[in-house]
């Protein structure tokens, strides 16, 4: 008896077998990676804003060049994320048209202002850090273009989330004003980056669905809490304060207990009424609109690459 198409692609989940672009899939997982790999890939480009406000204030020329990279880094991250969703079927000028339009979302993380250069280190820290811990699970992922992907992106972040905490120690280790300096980022990035791991379980429309399907491994508070168990140790380290007086460390669950989470305030950004929201999309749309005759100059240059190999095989 043949086995339907539903079935072999169950079957594949159901072993651990990478679904593959030229595999019969169900509309709704087709459906469910655009979303999710088209929001990671606007996070890398819109990502790259708040740290690009403090390019031409570095410090010192060593710090200014490890910035650069970074930045740098994070757009290829973009690139490699718009090219496994566009195996999907869909369109990079289509993606990019939703997040212009604002029909697209991204990280609510990165509508927050970077105010000092502390926060650069505190990005790196707790940003690329709690993306590090979304992000390894998904190299595990069940879409195979996408796990490939996340495989380099993982190397680069954990460079980062390493070049963030050096920054924060060395701000830890400095003056009193650098110190100052260092508490202030960590208590203004505490909490959104703990609700960088989206809503709650009990609030999320697509988890449960996305983890069947293994396109998660893990749910949004599991890698919270994973999140905050592995990064206050790392707090008390820095000799800095994590901001939550309801944080304590449960001996009976050999993890730390954590507040509350502001909900208003995350679903307020999500939705596009955070302080940077407005600025971050017309930032990304005057690029864009700025870039528009090199990609025209790319695609002139490929369109007469390909008459001349025309020709020459003729």
């Amino acid at each position: 008896m043949e086995i339907s198409l539903e079935k072999k692609f169950e079957n594949k989940i159901a072993e651990d077998l990478k679904i593959e672009p030229q595999d019969w899939m169900p509309d709704e997982y087709r459906k469910t990676l655009v979303r999710q790999i088209s929001q990671h890939a606007h996070s890398e480009v819109v990502g790259m804003l708040p740290e690009a406000n403090w390019l031409t204030r570095a410090p010192s020329l060593k710090r200014k060049i490890a910035l650069l990279a970074k930045v740098q880094d994070e757009g290829g991250h973009g690139l490699y994320l718009y090219s496994a969703a566009e195996t999907l079927g869909v369109s990079r000028d289509s993606m990019i048209e939703d997040l212009h339009s604002g029909k697209a979302k991204y990280s609510s993380i990165f509508n927050y202002p970077s105010l000092t250069w502390a926060d650069m280190g505190a990005i790196g820290w707790l940003v690329d850090g709690a993306a590090i811990m979304n992000q390894v699970a998904l190299c595990r992922t069940s879409y195979g273009p996408y796990a490939r992907a996340m495989v380099r992106i993982c190397k680069e972040e954990s460079f980062h989330q390493r070049q963030g905490y050096q920054i924060m120690l060395t701000l830890s280790n400095g003056s009193t004003e650098q110190k100052e300096m260092a508490q202030d980022a960590l208590n203004r990035w505490w909490w959104p980056a703990l609700m960088m791991f989206g809503p709650k379980d009990s609030d999320s429309p697509n988890s449960e669905q996305s983890t069947r399907w293994r396109i998660k491994r893990l749910s949004n508070d599991e890698l919270r809490q994973k999140f905050v168990d592995a990064t206050v140790p790392q707090a008390l380290f820095l000799g800095l304060t994590v901001p939550d007086k309801d944080l304590y460390w449960d001996e009976n669950s050999k993890s730390y207990r954590f507040g509350e989470i502001n909900w208003d305030e995350f679903w307020t950004v999500v939705k596009g009424d955070g302080p940077c929201n407005k600025d971050r999309i017309q930032t990304r749309i005057k690029a864009h609109e700025n870039g528009e005759w090199v990609r025209e100059a790319a695609l002139a240059y490929a369109a007469k690459q390909h008459d001349r190999s025309s020709k020459m095989v003729g």
